[in-house]
């Protein structure tokens, strides 16, 4: 190892820029849950589990604001009409 190295041209910050409309958090989640995603990338072969993670929450927030179609609309209202619920 050198005895003095030269650190007038270096710069502070990460090393990778963060990606655009990625925002870096702390949270806390239960370890299976961690767990799973990391033996998902492992099956897969590859990966990041933070990405499943992301993935698996916009699934849910997308299948949460889908509107209702028609089909499933007249479903439940059968299924309430037969239960006698007004």
């Amino acid at each position: 190892m050198k005895r003095e190295y030269d650190f007038s041209d270096g710069k502070r910050g990460a090393v990778i820029a963060t990606p655009p409309r990625k925002v870096r958090i702390t949270i806390r989640l239960d370890a299976e849950i961690v767990d799973h995603f990391k033996r998902m990338v492992l099956a897969a072969g590859g990966g990041n589990y933070q990405t499943l993670i992301n993935e698996a929450l916009r699934q849910h927030i997308d299948k949460a604001t889908r509107p209702v179609d028609e089909e499933t609309l007249r479903k439940v209202l059968r299924e309430e009409l037969r239960s006698g619920v007004s």
